[in-house]
């Protein structure tokens, strides 16, 4: 158990370098805090440590209190963890939801932050029902506002003209190669579907032979 956790912490804790100095997440969950920095007014970069040393610096030391706080609960307490481990999940979903409820109300105490994490958890189900992706949705957070800030800077300059993306090379270059990247990526889903419908309508119903 020792092993894999130490594993995990250290893995984590390098994804940290290409997130805060290039702005470059490692995962799904750093990319999720990239996008909070961002919403903050914090764009992660090498202008980080000069522009935000308390952000930058707090967060290095958390990482030492945080590994010294480890090493002093985890060695006494690996036990309780190994049981806790072993509390049926139908248990443990209420406890983490009512802190999580807890939690976001204690942030700016009204039931309107509650009840916006309720509705993400709820599209969050529907997702994972349906088998859905979270990065492109993390990566529409992030990209975002890069996106609007760059759609109204050009328009801007345009006057309010939309060719300007189809008329200027480099732009027109940039939208046939995504959009040759969509249907290149797509054509295997495509593929699938109509070999699948072949195979249907070849085989049909099965008929099953008249009994004497």
């Amino acid at each position: 158990m020792a092993g894999p956790e130490a594993a995990d912490n250290a893995s984590a804790l390098t994804h940290f370098i290409p997130m805060l100095t290039l702005g470059i997440p490692a995962g799904a969950v750093f990319a999720m805090m990239l996008g909070a920095l961002m919403i903050q007014g914090i764009p992660p970069g090498p202008q980080i440590i000069t522009q935000h040393p308390d952000l930058f610096w707090g967060l290095i030391a958390s990482m030492w209190v945080g590994n010294v706080m480890l090493l002093v609960f985890n060695l006494p307490l690996i036990g309780v963890w190994i049981r806790l481990l072993m509390t049926p999940y139908r248990f443990l979903y209420p406890a983490i939801l009512t802190f999580s409820c807890i939690g976001v109300y204690t942030v700016r105490n009204e039931v309107f932050d509650v009840l916006t994490a309720a509705a993400a958890g709820a599209v969050g189900f529907v997702l994972r029902t349906f088998d859905c992706s979270a990065s492109p949705l993390i990566l529409g957070l992030i990209l975002g506002p890069i996106l609007e800030d760059n759609l109204r800077r050009s328009l801007l300059i345009s006057g309010g003209d939309p060719s300007i993306f189809v008329t200027r090379p480099i732009s027109l270059g940039l939208l046939l190669l995504a959009a040759a990247m969509i249907i290149v990526f797509s054509l295997p889903a495509i593929r699938k579907a109509a070999t699948a419908r072949k195979t249907g309508a070849v085989d049909g119903p099965e008929v099953l032979p008249n009994e004497e």
